[in-house]
């Protein structure tokens, strides 16, 4: 078992956080934006970023080329629909996508949203994780987690 501390302050204790989060033992906060037979796509639950989705597999798997015919297609398909739903809704020009193979949970991508305020950290995948580690220390105030939760609406919303 893992101790993960949420954005929200909340510590859940799981095998798997993501087998957690999509079978909905542990809700995220805002609940589920989207999901299909074989994903479930939600407000990543450690980082207050608007708009910042996980897509992640109900089964239970580690890899890319573990996913059947079908799981690929609603994946490429699923991701499709997130990510016009971010340029169209929330204003988002340029997302990083990133998805790795030696985590603790299962297969899941990160769909993390660039703002200016990210800019400071720089344009590259190294800024990713001062990015991410500044949201969850210096955003994780009741303003921001408003704005979060009215992405998290507004992305429902559009994508029902």
């Amino acid at each position: 078992m893992r101790k993960i501390t949420l954005s929200n302050g909340n510590t859940v204790e799981v095998e798997c956080l993501s087998c957690a989060l999509t079978s909905g033992l542990v809700e995220p906060d805002g609940g589920v934006i989207l999901e299909t037979e074989y994903f479930h796509a939600h407000q990543d639950v450690a980082y207050p970023i608007e708009g910042l989705v996980i897509l992640a597999s109900k089964r239970h798997i580690k890899c890319l080329d573990e996913l059947t015919d079908d799981e690929r297609l609603d994946y490429i398909t699923t991701m499709t629909k997130i990510r016009k739903a971010q340029r169209e809704i929330l204003g988002i020009d340029y997302v990083y996508y990133f998805y790795n193979e030696d985590t603790t949970h299962h297969f899941h991508t990160w769909l993390v949203p660039r703002y200016d305020w990210m800019n400071e950290f720089g344009r590259s995948v190294e800024s990713l994780r001062p990015v991410l580690l500044h949201a969850r220390n210096h955003r994780n105030t009741d303003e921001n987690h408003q704005k979060v939760m009215c992405s998290i609406k507004a992305l429902k919303t559009a994508l029902m």
